[in-house]
């Protein structure tokens, strides 16, 4: 077990809202909490628009795929941050468990995908603070 924080972010396709909260968690949190993402359902490919969004605010994740949620990933962290997923998330005692509600940007232009963008950023930020004052 790493000293580092571990957050998983789960949504169903694993292609929007939780690659763009990991990509944040990587860029902002500076290497000092662990990060992974996740899908009940994954998609083909992460969302050209969240892809883009990003890009806009000077994060590639071009290179992101969709991962298939295992029981492993929640498992082996500490906080678990679905977005929507429901009842795929498997629940393990003594893990901190957080759902975000967030617009779905499946399909939606990257026009649409901005203020989703936006707050899960914010969150991310807010996320940083308490997990690294908590260490």
């Amino acid at each position: 077990m790493s000293s580092k924080p571990s957050v998983l972010f789960v949504c169903v396709h694993n292609a929007g809202r939780s690659q763009m909260a990991a990509a944040y968690l990587r860029a902002l949190g500076q290497g000092r909490i662990e990060v992974r993402s996740a899908g009940s359902a994954p998609a083909d490919a992460v969302n050209p628009a969240a892809v883009e969004a990003m890009e806009e605010d000077g994060i590639d994740m071009s290179a992101e795929l969709p991962k298939v949620l295992t029981t492993a990933a929640v498992r082996e962290s500490d906080v678990v941050i679905t977005m929507g997923c429901g009842d795929a998330c498997p629940i393990f005692p003594g893990k901190r468990y957080e759902d975000w509600k967030l617009d779905d940007p499946a399909g939606q232009g990257v026009a649409a995908v901005r203020p989703i963008r936006d707050e899960i950023k914010a969150r991310i930020q807010d996320l940083i603070a308490d997990l690294l004052h908590a260490h």
